[in-house]
C-alpha cells in the first residue's frame, strides 16, 4: 500500500511542476516541441517527420525510439504538449511501485518507505521531470520492473520486462546485454547468453542499419561525439562528481552488488563522449541510473543486518535531501514559481493572434506553445533566412540557441525584407509575411 501511496504523491508533484513549467512558458522546442511533433505525426498515422530538426527530418534518424508510438492514442484524445508531460510523470511514478515493494520486502516498512521516497525524489528523476519530455521516461518503469524480477530470481520475467528497452533508445540494447551478463553471474548461462546476444544484436541493427536508414545523411548523428577535446582534468572532475553523487544515493554500498554492472553502458557512452552535458547530474541522462543504483543498494542490503539496512536506507534519504537544493521539485515550495508573470500574459496574447494550422517560425520557448496546433520550425533558422508565413519571437530575454540581441537583429532584417508587424508586447513580437 505505502509504495502505491508514495507513487501517487510523487505523481502529483511531478505533474504540478511540469504543467506549471509549461504554462509559465518555460518549456522548450528542444525537446518538448520536437517530441510533440513526432507524437502528433504518429497520432495521425504519419511517420515522425519533425520540422524543428529540418524539412522532412524523420526523428527515427536522430534517436531510435519507436516506443513513442504508444503515446499516439492518448495524444489523439488530448492533442496538447501537456499530454506528453503527464504521460512522462505517470511513467516515472509507476516505477516507484516495484522499487518500493522490493525495498519493503528487504528492509521492512520503515526502511522500505525511506528508500521509496528517496528514489521518487532522487535528483536523476527530478531532472527528467524538470527538463521537458524525453523518451527515456519509458525506460524507467521497464527497468524498475525488470530489476524487481531479478531480485526475486524470476529470470524469464526479468528478461521479458527488459526486452522492450531496445525500442526506447539506441544505447539501451547494451543495458539489456549487461543484464545478460548479470544472469551469467547468477549461473543462468543459457538465458544470460541469449540475452547478451539479443542486446548486442539489437544494438548493431539499430546503430548500423535503422538509424542510418532514417537519417538524411545516412549515418548515426552522434557517432562523432566520442573524443577528448575537453581538458582531461575538467572532464574527470565532472565525471567523478557524478559517480560520487550516484554512490551517495546508494549509501555507498550499491557497488557491492553485481546489479551495478547495468550502469556501465550508460556511464560508458556518456563519459566517452566529448559533450560536457553528458557528464554531470543535470538533464535527463541519469534517470535510468536511479533505478539501477537503488536496485543495487537493495541487493547489497539483503546481505546486511536488517537494522543496519534500515540505517543505510535513512542514509539514502539524507543523501537525496542533500542533493535536492536547486533541483526542479524544490521550486514547488518557492512562491515565485507560482506568482503570476506579466510576460506570460503578454506572450499568450501575441500567440493567440496566430491562426491554427499556420506555418510558424518561433523562438525556442515559444515553440511548444504552438506545436499542438501549427506547423512550427525554429527561429532564427540556422544558416538560412526565415521564409515562414508567421514569425513569433522573444526579443527581450536570452534563449537558447541565440541571445536576445541576435533574435532582435533578425527580426529587424525580416521587417526590412517585407514582413509586417502584427503584434508586440513586452518584448514579444509577431510578424506576418
Amino acid at each position: 500500500m505505502w509504495p502505491h501511496l508514495i507513487a501517487a504523491l510523487c505523481f502529483a508533484a511531478y505533474v504540478a511542476f511540469a504543467l506549471r513549467q509549461h504554462r509559465s512558458v518555460r518549456t522548450t522546442g528542444y525537446d518538448l516541441g520536437i517530441f510533440e511533433q513526432a507524437v502528433r505525426a504518429y497520432a495521425h498515422g504519419r511517420p515522425p517527420l519533425v520540422e524543428l530538426k529540418g524539412p522532412g527530418f524523420n526523428l527515427l534518424g536522430d534517436h531510435f525510439h519507436p516506443i513513442l508510438m504508444l503515446l499516439a492514442p492518448l495524444y489523439r484524445l488530448v492533442p496538447a504538449p501537456e499530454t506528453l508531460l503527464v504521460a512522462q510523470a505517470a511513467l516515472v511514478a509507476v516505477s516507484i511501485v516495484p522499487i518500493g515493494r522490493t525495498a519493503v520486502r528487504v528492509l521492512g516498512p520503515v526502511g522500505g518507505n525511506c528508500v521509496a521516497v528517496a528514489y521518487g525524489l532522487s535528483w536523476g528523476l527530478q531532472e527528467l521531470i524538470g527538463f521537458d519530455f524525453h523518451e527515456v521516461a519509458f525506460a524507467v518503469p521497464l527497468l524498475a520492473f525488470s530489476v524487481e524480477r531479478l531480485l526475486l530470481r524470476q529470470w524469464p520475467a526479468a528478461v521479458a520486462w527488459a526486452l522492450p528497452l531496445v525500442l526506447v533508445k539506441e544505447d539501451l540494447p547494451l543495458t539489456v546485454a549487461a543484464l545478460g551478463v548479470y544472469l551469467l553471474l547468477q549461473r543462468q548461462r543459457r538465458l544470460g547468453a541469449w540475452t547478451i546476444a539479443f542486446g548486442v544484436g539489437a544494438a548493431a541493427v539499430v546503430l548500423l542499419v535503422a538509424l542510418p536508414a532514417f537519417n538524411p545523411a545516412h549515418h548515426y548523428a552522434y557517432s562523432m561525439q566520442a573524443g577528448a577535446g575537453t581538458p582531461l582534468p575538467d572532464r574527470l572532475a565532472t565525471q567523478a562528481g557524478t559517480v560520487a553523487a550516484l554512490l551517495s544515493l546508494g549509501a555507498f554500498v550499491a557497488v557491492r552488488s553485481p546489479l551495478s554492472l547495468l550502469a556501465v553502458p550508460t556511464l560508458g557512452w556518456r563519459f566517452l563522449a566529448d559533450n560536457p552535458s553528458y557528464w554531470g547530474t543535470d538533464f535527463h541522462y541519469n534517470a535510468v541510473l536511479m533505478v539501477i543504483v537503488f536496485a543495487a543498494f537493495l541487493d547489497a542490503a539483503r546481505l546486511l543486518d536488517r537494522r543496519l539496512g534500515v540505517l543505510l536506507a535513512a542514509g539514502c534519504l539524507v543523501a537525496c535531501a542533500l542533493h535536492s537544493p536547486g533541483r526542479p521539485l524544490q521550486r514547488l515550495v518557492d512562491p515565485d514559481f507560482w506568482r503570476r508573470d506579466p510576460r506570460v500574459a503578454a506572450a499568450r496574447a501575441v500567440l493567440d493572434r496566430i491562426p491554427d494550422d499556420a506555418e510558424v517560425a518561433a523562438t525556442n520557448r515559444l515553440v511548444p506553445q504552438l506545436t499542438g496546433r501549427a506547423r512550427v520550425r525554429m527561429f532564427p533558422p540556422p544558416d538560412t533566412v526565415s521564409t515562414a508565413e508567421w514569425v513569433v519571437a522573444d526579443t527581450a530575454v536570452d534563449d537558447w540557441p541565440y541571445p536576445a540581441d541576435v533574435v532582435a537583429a533578425e527580426v529587424t532584417t525580416l521587417r526590412a525584407a517585407g514582413y509586417r508587424m502584427i503584434a508586440g508586447a513586452d518584448g514579444f513580437v509577431l510578424l506576418h509575411r
